[in-house]
């Protein structure tokens, strides 16, 4: 058992925890937020494709320019935007929040064709000589007075197809301020190598010693090369840097531009305008009230299990909210109303390492004995932070594997979502190990508080675990029953897929757009009720420019006589309004989005299936894998059955689900391990029945501060989080059980087809008696 924490460790978890909270609180109280189009809105910008020499501006290459722009508005650090292909040839870019849109505009619609060239010569003048066949003439950014002007530039060496990234790095050892680095993908590494190598032949002092860097026909770096690159060798290693005297943000915009590559059809903004959130005030407010009634219902449930420990859990997920707030703010992520509430989400959910330490201490301080858990309560908490660091490492683990795919491989929501994922995870280990440890340790050694053992929390099971020791269920026995039910639920969400299909929304399948401008000015919340009401209550509808008298309509498919219903019921409530423009508009999460969506989600459950089987064995990590694969295929059946829409929302709460499920069984299973190194000969069912028992009640208090805050956020959070909700209460519900009646079933099933084979025994030796040991 392990003795009392020393002062030494207090004091080294203390300066820590004042360390983290100090510097949230700092970032809180001195940066903005960034708020996303539903909660602030931000610039419509419109752009329209135009036809190049062998190239139509259609919509295939409407919709490949469209991921381009993706890629650049990601590179300029817009999260969350909206894009979307309105007609043939037309592309609708909103981005949240920005402060410029003149300069959005202008790099967003950017050719960007990036070539490198050896150079041959110069030439000088005030006019710039022609060129020769092959070659091109343009001005030197870094011609000194009285020098030549112009640089005579070779046929391409290489192309920005050749450029694998590109990052604005500020470059403090050499002096150039600003700069962008490159690098190469294999055969332009080699490219790039020999194109050096060449330049480095050529004297100090004559063009020929250096290479030009050109975007949209102009030079943008033509650095000669340094006297330690070799002739003929070059520079290797596949890296260059583009220098000029660029600020911080021409150094990111050229690096956006560079890396999200070459517009495959030129563009130009035909319109630019201010556009109102997508969300209105009072569902906002109603949110806000949702997230402050469930987060205070989880409060007071943890304070009614634990008491005194729950009371300081309580504090330190407050202080969970405060830190992870400030790390999406002060990584500049934008925060949208689904965002804040998977945070909300995250805040009960993170009570999840709290309970399963906290049961783990009450089972210390029962084997401990109550006389010496008196005499030092801190033995059996520290006793359950140290036993009950594994789960947590192996839960957390999986979960930040799953993120750090989905923000390596997918973009858009679903990378935003890897981001706030990842942050939750990091700040919620933060808090449970240290600061509930920390606050715990003070408030343990309180002479108060060990005069009144049962003020912890710690002294006694709870009625569930007590009732379960006395007779655990034997749930392994019937495990062809659970394997029954689970495979007829899934013939049933099979079902409602095969005949009613998956609805998807306006985001994934696109629409039409319809913008009204009335004789007076119109209340957003007024005109979205109008629509509602009309029969259209998914619509998005916000107001544009500065008079708040133009309102834009984005709904599915529909024909002219719903268009009519909508005109007519934004009449009754504006007075008479004309259509200015009606475009049908493609999906703004496109084909590529889902693509990447969907093999970031595969890699990502190839590497938890990977951890899983190092950490257990592969019979457990395809029972953990089954049963999240079976819950997600549940939830979205269910919503095939509902006829609820897929959108980026339900996206979200789907992504959540599976974190959530796949942490669940972790727990267990990780108990179930535990049993086994120390079972005995018992049976594996009766060592699975047995981590059920001992486990469930964490289940049930986590599941229960989960679903505090997501039964106000479905009453009182408004259509927008309802069936957010909605997907999240079933995946709790579902991950619950699949544990208990798919993991756990399927890992004992597994077990008994292909067991572990024996550890080998320890070599026993004798000692100086001659005994046996």
């Amino acid at each position: 058992m392990p003795s009392s924490p020393s002062s030494a460790a207090v004091l080294r978890r203390a300066l820590l925890a004042l360390a983290v909270v100090g510097l949230a609180l700092w970032t809180v109280l001195t940066t903005s937020p960034r708020l996303g189009l539903d909660l602030r809105g931000g610039t419509r910008i419109v752009l329209e494709t135009q036809d190049a020499p062998g190239v139509r501006a259609d919509a295939e290459a409407t919709d490949r320019t469209l991921e381009v722009l993706r890629k650049r508005v990601d590179g300029l650090g817009v999260a969350e935007p909206s894009l979307a292909r309105s007609g043939e040839n037309r592309i609708i870019v909103e981005l949240p929040g920005l402060r410029d849109p003149r300069e959005a505009a202008e790099v967003i619609g950017r050719t960007a064709q990036l070539t490198i060239h050896a150079v041959t010569g110069a030439a000088g003048g005030p006019e710039k000589p022609p060129a020769a066949d092959g070659t091109r003439v343009l001005p030197d950014p870094d011609a000194a007075p009285g020098s030549p002007r112009f640089l005579v530039l070779a046929a391409p060496a290489l192309t920005g197809d050749g450029v694998k990234s590109a990052d604005a790095v500020l470059d403090t050892t050499s002096g150039a301020g600003w700069t962008v680095d490159l690098a190469f993908r294999d055969d332009a590494a080699d490219d790039w190598a020999r194109l050096t190598g060449e330049a480095a032949c050529a004297p100090p002092g004559d063009p020929s010693r250096r290479v030009a860097i050109v975007l949209d026909g102009r030079i943008v770096s033509a650095p000669a090369m340094q006297s330690g690159v070799a002739c003929g060798s070059g520079i290797v290693g596949g890296a260059t840097q583009i220098t000029g005297g660029f600020s911080a943000q021409e150094a990111r915009d050229l690096a956006a531009l560079v890396e999200g590559g070459a517009l495959p059809v030129p563009v130009t903004t035909i319109e630019q305008s201010t556009v109102g959130p997508t969300l209105g005030a009072e569902a906002i407010r109603a949110s806000a009230l949702a997230a402050v009634i469930g987060l205070a219902c989880t409060g007071v449930f943890v304070i009614a299990v634990y008491r005194l420990l729950g009371l300081l859990a309580t504090v330190a997920l407050l202080l969970y909210g405060l830190i992870s707030y400030a790390a999406v703010v002060a990584l500049g992520a934008t925060l949208t109303l689904p965002g804040l509430a998977g945070f909300v989400l995250a805040v009960g959910i993170a009570v999840d390492a709290n309970v399963l330490v906290f049961e783990r201490a009450r089972e210390e301080y029962a084997a401990l004995g109550r006389a010496a858990a008196t005499r030092d309560p801190r033995r059996p908490l520290a006793a359950a932070f140290g036993k009950a660091w594994s789960a947590v490492a192996d839960s957390n683990i999986t979960t930040l594997l799953a993120a750090g795919l989905l923000f390596a491989f997918a973009t858009g929501p679903v990378k935003g979502f890897g981001v706030t994922l990842a942050i939750g995870v990091l700040a919620s280990m933060v808090t449970a190990m240290v600061i509930t440890r920390l606050l715990a340790d003070l408030a343990l050694a309180l002479p108060a508080v060990r005069r009144r053992p049962r003020l912890t929390g710690m002294a006694g099971l709870g009625r569930l675990r007590t009732r379960l020791s006395r007779k655990a269920p034997r749930l392994m026995a019937h495990r062809r029953r659970w394997f029954t039910v689970s495979t007829a639920l899934l013939l049933l969400a099979l079902a409602g897929l095969g005949a009613r299909g998956v609805e998807l929304g306006v985001e994934f399948t696109g629409g039409r757009d319809v913008q009204y401008t009335a004789t007076r000015a119109v209340d957003a919340d007024a005109a979205r009720a109008a629509v509602a009401a009309a029969g259209f209550p998914d619509a998005v509808v916000q107001t544009t420019g500065d008079g708040d008298r133009d309102v834009t309509v984005r709904v599915g498919e529909t024909g002219d006589a719903a268009q009519a219903r909508i005109t007519e019921a934004l009449t009754e409530t504006a007075g008479p309004v004309t259509v200015e423009r009606d475009d049908l508009i493609g999906p703004s999460l496109g084909g590529e989005l889902r693509t990447h969506a969907l093999i970031a989600l595969g890699l990502a459950v190839t590497a938890q299936l990977a951890y899983l089987s190092l950490r257990f064995r592969w019979t457990y990590a395809v029972a953990a894998v089954a049963a999240m694969a079976q819950d997600v295929l549940l939830v979205v059946g269910l919503f095939a059955w509902l006829g609820k829409p897929v959108d980026s929302v339900f996206l979200a709460a789907l992504l959540t689900v599976v974190g959530y499920s796949v942490n669940d069984s972790v727990v267990v299973l990780d108990r179930l391990r535990e049993l086994r190194r120390k079972g005995g000969r018992l049976p594996l069912a009766e060592l699975a029945d047995r981590a059920v028992a001992q486990t469930l009640p964490r289940t049930v208090n986590t599941g229960m501060g989960a679903l505090f805050v997501l039964a106000a956020l479905a009453v009182l959070g408004g259509d927008t989080l309802t069936d957010f909700s909605v997907a999240l209460v079933a995946g709790v519900v579902l991950g619950m059980a699949s544990t208990v009646f798919t993991a756990l079933p399927l890992t004992v099933a597994l077990e008994t087809r292909s067991p572990a084979p024996p550890r080998p025994a320890k070599a026993k030796t004798a000692d100086s008696t001659g005994a046996v040991v």
